[in-house]
């Protein structure tokens, strides 16, 4: 069993009979997914919203019972994944391209939990990786401006190989911000980024994560409470 795996199936040990879901988006949260239609074959009676069309796809081939945030506004608990985490469980979302749906059932859930393995633990965040900002089409090379003028390297992400940009499930694009030194003001930084015209959301998650799932390479699932 892979590290991913552990994370996903000690995360979906949280579950219980009649919760509402929230399900992640990406390669660790598909392994929680997998798990929870595990469990959902053997009687499990659950209901889950996705954070995008690849979750819902498949858990919805898995049995599980989808809903939307027309039929529920609080869930329960949601599992997912980050591309990083810092010591005050602040995080980076986003590399897979979901972070606008990640952020929006984060902050409609009880519990949020985060699956991660070591090499997703940072002292600062946007040290490994970049901070995604979702930014409307029509306006995003004013939001570029804006970025840069910020000290950022901020880059359109596009299609592996080609030039066409990446379109998110809700229809815009992905700018990549890199930040030299990191990100010494994760609060500061998330309200200043979304005050730029055109951007949507970034995928900086401050205060929204209840408790980290880290899998580490001797088998065991270490577990960080926000304090």
């Amino acid at each position: 069993m892979n590290l991913k795996e552990m994370a996903g199936r000690r995360a979906v040990e949280y579950v219980e009979e009649g919760m509402v879901i929230g399900l992640g988006t990406g390669s660790t949260a598909a392994y929680a997914i997998k798990a929870l239609g595990e469990r959902v074959a053997e009687g499990l009676q659950i209901q889950a919203i996705s954070t995008s069309e690849a979750s819902t796809q498949l858990a919805t081939q898995l049995g599980i019972e989808m809903k939307s945030f027309e039929d529920e506004t609080v869930l329960d608990l949601t599992i997912d994944g980050a591309d990083e985490v810092d010591p005050n469980l602040n995080l980076i979302k986003g590399l897979g391209g979901a972070l606008l749906r990640e952020k929006i059932v984060a902050a409609a859930t009880t519990l949020q939990i985060i699956i991660v393995d070591t090499s997703k633990l940072v002292n600062r965040l946007g040290t490994r990786s970049p901070l995604p900002v979702e930014v409307v089409p029509f306006g995003w090379p004013l939001a570029q401006r804006h970025l840069i003028e910020q000290d950022l390297r901020a880059e359109l992400r596009k299609e592996a190989g080609g030039d066409e940009p990446i379109v998110t499930d809700n229809g815009n694009f992905i700018l990549d911000c890199h930040f030299p030194d990191g990100i010494d003001d994760a609060a500061g930084t998330e309200r200043r980024i979304n005050a730029v015209p055109s951007v949507v959301e970034n995928g900086l998650f401050v205060g929204l994560t209840d408790l980290v799932i880290v899998a580490e390479e001797s088998g065991n699932c270490r577990i960080i409470e926000r304090t």
